[in-house]
């Protein structure tokens, strides 16, 4: 109960703040199976396209966190475990753990993703070079719709290093699927999907 109530209060403060404006640009919102890629400026952008999705397909997509932030406090972990049940990822590389392992366990169990594939929060308006994670998963899971996504000026309201949230009207912009090609290089591939990204900023 109490995770829902803050899962309303927090869907609630979103939207307060920023208008939380979503635009299907090249597919509607659907019930399939999907892997949410966009770009990534704070720690507000798990919130953001959390809060775009329609009722019925939030209940079925969850985000990607970094194990080592979100699992710092118990309010943090409590917060991403209970409220938005993201899938936790390594990123300490010394680990023989595979870190598409959860991922590719939650699209098994018929999850939606929401990936941001630069790995980390980038300090430019433009998204940093996409790792191979996307490319991999795209490969393992072909089932899965690759839908790109814009998150506009949500840096704003969370800038990196800051705690206080202010009120800016932000939107997201979903674009059309991409696939990867027959024979297409990873490198190639990311490319061509940090593209797609980017082209959705001034629809």
């Amino acid at each position: 109960m109490l995770a829902k109530l803050m899962s309303y209060f927090l869907l609630g403060l979103i939207r307060v703040l920023t208008g939380s404006q979503a635009r299907w640009h090249g597919c509607p919102p659907k019930a399939e199976q999907r892997i949410y890629f966009a770009n990534h400026q704070s720690h507000a952008d798990l919130v953001m396209i959390w809060a775009a999705l329609p009722k019925e397909l939030r209940s079925v997509t969850r985000a990607i966190a970094a194990k080592d932030y979100w699992t710092k406090t118990p309010f943090k972990q409590w917060l991403t475990t209970a409220v938005f049940n993201v899938i936790y990822v390594s990123r300490d590389r010394s680990s023989d753990e595979d870190p598409l392992e959860p991922l590719v366990e939650a699209l098994g169990n018929g999850d939606s993703i929401i990936l941001f594939p630069e790995g980390t929060r980038g300090h430019n308006e433009m998204p940093q070079s996409f790792k191979a994670g996307l490319y991999n998963l795209a490969l393992k899971c072909p089932g899965a719709v690759l839908v790109p996504a814009w998150i506009n000026n949500v840096q704003h309201v969370l800038p990196k290093g800051e705690v206080v949230p202010v009120p800016v009207l932000c939107s997201v912009t979903f674009g059309a699927p991409i696939r990867v090609q027959e024979g297409e290089a990873c490198r190639a591939f990311l490319d061509r999907a940090r593209e797609a990204v980017i082209a959705l900023r001034d629809v």
